[in-house]
Order: C-alpha cells, then sequence, then structure tokens
C-alpha cells in the first residue's frame, strides 16, 4: 500500500459534513465557544478521520440521498438528530470523532478553563470523586468467566 491516507472527501461531502457538525455542536457565544462546523475544526476532523473513513462516509452518503445540503434548517436538524440517535457502529465513530477535534481545538480548551496542551508530560489535575459510587457495583457477584484453570 503506498497511499494509507484517505482520500479526501469530495465538495458534497465536506459541504454535508459541515453542515452536519454544525448541527451536532452549535457555537455558544456566551462561553465564547466555537461551533464544530467552524473551518479549524472541520479540517481537524477531516484530517484525522484515518480508519475511520469508511464509516464517516457511510453517514454522508446516507445524508446526501437525502438531499440533505437543501433541506430548511429544521428538517435538517430533525435528520441529523434521527441519525444520531441510532446506535450503530457508524454514528458512535462520528460522534467519537467530532467530540475529539472539538476538545483538541485550543479555544475550547481555554473557553473551560484548561490549558490548551496534551495532558502528558504534565498531567491534569483532577478533584478526587465520591468513591463510595463504586460500592453496589463492587457488592456484585462476578460475572465473567475464570478461565484460568482450562
Amino acid at each position: 500500500m503506498d497511499n494509507l491516507k484517505p482520500e479526501p472527501l469530495n465538495a458534497e461531502a465536506r459541504a454535508i459534513f459541515r453542515r452536519l457538525l454544525g448541527i451536532m455542536i452549535p457555537a455558544d457565544p456566551e462561553m465564547a465557544l466555537p461551533s464544530a462546523d467552524d473551518p479549524l475544526i472541520l479540517e481537524d476532523c477531516i484530517e484525522t478521520l484515518g480508519r475511520d473513513a469508511a464509516a464517516i462516509r457511510i453517514l454522508l452518503a446516507e445524508l446526501m440521498r437525502l438531499g440533505f445540503l437543501d433541506l430548511p434548517i429544521e428538517q435538517a436538524e430533525a435528520k441529523a438528530m434521527a441519525l444520531l440517535s441510532e446506535t450503530r457502529a457508524e454514528v458512535q465513530t462520528l460522534s467519537r470523532v467530532v467530540v475529539a477535534a472539538y476538545y483538541r481545538d485550543g479555544r475550547v480548551m481555554q473557553a473551560y478553563g484548561r490549558e490548551p496542551r496534551a495532558p502528558f508530560p504534565k498531567g491534569h489535575a483532577l478533584p478526587q470523586g465520591d468513591w463510595t459510587l463504586l460500592d453496589s457495583v463492587k457488592q456484585k457477584k462476578a460475572f465473567w468467566r475464570d478461565d484460568r484453570g482450562a
């Protein structure tokens, strides 16, 4: 394989992807948060698709067949929300790709009061949670199969 990078999205697929991202995560002017269809976030999504490109292309093709770009915003939002409510792998992949790119954006991290950097090597301090919430799980009988003796 000479070219491991997937072929880029064509113009229509990019436009559909951009509209979908804007519906998934709209801007929040009060918190100074960009929408996911911001050009920098959109490009990050597209550039990092990698092995997820096939799943994303399936969803974009479905939206293309629905005439997603030509729908009024209310109908486009309804179609997008119906799609996003599905539990199939392609939709889960889309959500993971978009959320990852969104929170990699420095503006988003700053809006949430976080330093826009990789978590390592410095790490991030997290407040300790309430570990007693796990008590009910700890008390359950083991449900996995023990293959150590086999």
